[in-house]
């Protein structure tokens, strides 16, 4: 749960409360509240967060973030006779007072099934293009849980999708550093939206050469600037400008590897 997330409480009866790395103020007050409904309380931490002078050197901010939600907590932790879990043999040693418990790192298991890479590169001037895609990748992550999302953006794009799973957003570039980009492989479907402007009519039909040069399909709006080049269900797709024809597109395609393998193909032979 988040940190501004309380469960209901008619289900927390026997509960355990594990706090990692940080104690919420919300939470704080929540467990206090109810500590006689909750059967354990753990925190676990694998820096030392409990050692000021630890800090010394880090950015302030940083050093603050630490004080507030971890260090001034641990008398109210010991006072709530929380459990302390730790990650190293040296926090074992260091709050040996705590009688803390040491939990052994352990990778992860791998991931069998292959992650489908939906993508868009627009520049800051396609800002329109990206705020009609958002409710987009919303549904199709949602929908499709293999999926991640690849966008290009400053911190106001960031601020945009903070809320969804599985989206990178990357630092614009210059153009050799986004031609490198595009030549490691792992992109699967390109979003090519226009909406219709005086700015935008005058585009060409670029992203095009970039999205199949990155080894992906497109997904492109019809009119003047796609119909060039694009043919449907030949070289890409060209979806009218209607966010469930969009959706079930990038599902079809995701969903689809022979399709989108013929589509590349495609695509290809029209450089």
């Amino acid at each position: 749960m988040h940190f501004d997330e309380l469960p209901k409480l008619e289900a927390f009866d026997r509960s355990e409360v594990v706090f990692v790395r940080y104690v919420p103020p919300l939470w704080k007050k929540f467990v206090s509240d109810n500590q006689d409904r909750i059967s354990e309380i753990n925190f676990f931490m694998d820096d030392d967060l409990f050692d000021f002078k630890a800090t010394k050197g880090m950015p302030l901010r940083y050093r603050w973030k630490l004080f507030n939600l971890a260090w001034r907590h641990q008398g109210w932790l010991k006072e709530i006779d929380a459990q302390l879990w730790v990650s190293t043999p040296y926090l074992v040693e260091k709050y040996a007072s705590w009688k803390p418990v040491l939990l052994q790192p352990k990778a992860t298991r791998a991931q069998t099934e292959t992650v489908t890479t939906l993508f868009y590169h627009g520049s800051a001037s396609h800002y329109d293009e990206i705020e009609w895609l958002y409710p987009i990748v919303a549904e199709v992550l949602e929908r499709a849980p293999l999926l991640v999302f690849e966008i290009i953006g400053n911190q106001k794009v960031r601020k945009l999708f903070a809320n969804l799973p599985r989206v990178h957003v990357l630092h614009s570039m210059k153009w050799p550093a986004y031609q490198a980009l595009l030549q490691r492989p792992g992109r699967t479907i390109g979003l090519a939206p226009l909406l219709d402007s005086p700015f935008n009519r005058a585009r060409s039909h670029t992203k095009f050469f970039d999205i199949t040069q990155a080894g992906a399909v497109g997904i492109y709006a019809p009119g003047a600037i796609y119909e060039r080049i694009v043919r449907h269900g030949d070289n890409g797709l060209l979806v009218p400008m209607d966010k469930a024809a969009w959706v079930e597109a990038i599902l079809q395609l995701a969903g689809d590897e022979a399709y989108r393998a013929r589509l590349l193909q495609g695509a290809r032979n029209s450089l």
